[in-house]
């Protein structure tokens, strides 16, 4: 018995070290360059070798000096801070702020760029004011890129003047940069709030990326329309006030969303569809705050927006056209 403890004492502290020197090897790599990497990713290795010698020697020694490597590196991590004055890729150089009056809701820095292709716009940024009165529609939009389970989730709030704003969360990727899922979960990309004019943001992935966008009505009360619009707005005030970091995980399109949702029914189920973002629509089903009728295939069908809407339906405003069948 004390003999297989000890192998699995033995087999957990490798694990460990392993696991750990690994998942540092990555933070490293992904924040140092150069030089600085290199001697640190030495460190790291000889950090990690240490450890095996001195459990050899003292089985408590072993796990004293993974602490302090431990604590080495989790000292590093913590001077990793989200920054707002880096050198911003254009379509996000700059997130939605939002000022509140009464019913009234003003919203600067909304984007309005002019797509010429999938890289290339004009940039336009646009100020808007809002009567949270008019808010009358609420539309879930899914667009996938790739794989037919993972979709970036967009909201569009429509209003009586038929004007529509939507929010989008996004990683604020610099300058020439690209994303890559391993570095959201290693605080190499901050997050932004981007708020949009559906001709930007629909079109520029319908007519211009090719992704397969779908558009599904939200069934909400207004009361529970105005909660949700404000609750993008009380994540741009504190994106505004302190910024944070992208988290491929935990604090992407979909979950931050859901955290916002969590204001109309604080008992929100969890749910793998949350991650797997392309199943959100049966998500919402089960929620019963799904619009449209006929099965779920049907829905998905009358869903889907197709490229150039404004050029089948000449003479209709972009949002007009892409609602039109």
């Amino acid at each position: 018995m004390a003999r297989a403890l000890r192998l699995f004492s033995d087999v957990l502290f490798a694990l460990v070290v392993l696991f750990g020197a690994a998942w540092a090897a990555t933070a490293l790599w992904l924040h140092l360059t150069g030089v600085m990497r290199l001697a640190a990713l030495g460190v790291l290795a000889l950090a990690a070798a240490a450890a095996f010698l001195a459990r050899k020697r003292r089985r408590r020694a072993g796990w004293a000096v993974l602490a302090l490597a431990a604590l080495v590196v989790a000292s590093w991590y913590q001077t990793i801070t989200p920054r707002a004055d880096r050198d911003w890729a254009v379509d996000v150089s700059r997130g939605v702020t939002a000022r509140i009056s009464g019913d009234t809701v003003t919203l600067d820095n909304l984007r309005d760029f002019d797509w010429s292709s999938a890289d290339e716009a004009t940039p336009r940024w646009i100020t808007r004011r809002l009567d949270l009165n008019q808010l009358d529609t609420v539309d879930m939009i899914t667009s996938v890129w790739d794989n037919p389970d993972i979709a970036h989730l967009l909201v569009s709030f429509g209003f009586r003047t038929g004007e529509h704003v939507v929010f989008s969360v996004e990683i604020r990727r610099e300058e020439g940069e690209e994303f890559n899922e391993v570095g959201g979960f290693f605080r190499q990309f901050e997050l932004v709030l981007i708020a949009a004019t559906e001709r930007d943001i629909l079109r520029l992935r319908t007519d211009l990326r090719r992704e397969e966008v779908r558009m599904y009505p939200v069934l909400l009360s207004p009361e529970q329309r105005r909660t949700l619009f404000l609750s993008y707005v009380g994540l741009a005030q504190q994106l505004e006030r302190q910024p944070r970091f992208y988290n491929t995980l935990t604090a992407n399109c979909t979950t931050v969303v859901y955290g916002l949702a969590l204001g109309l029914k604080s008992d929100l189920p969890l749910s793998d569809k949350l991650i797997l973002s392309g199943r959100l629509p049966e998500y919402l089903e089960a929620l019963h705050v799904l619009g449209g009728e006929g099965t779920m295939a049907e829905r998905r069908a009358a869903a889907l927006l197709r490229p150039g809407a404004e050029a089948r339906h000449p003479g209709f405003g972009y949002s007009a056209a892409i609602r039109l069948k």
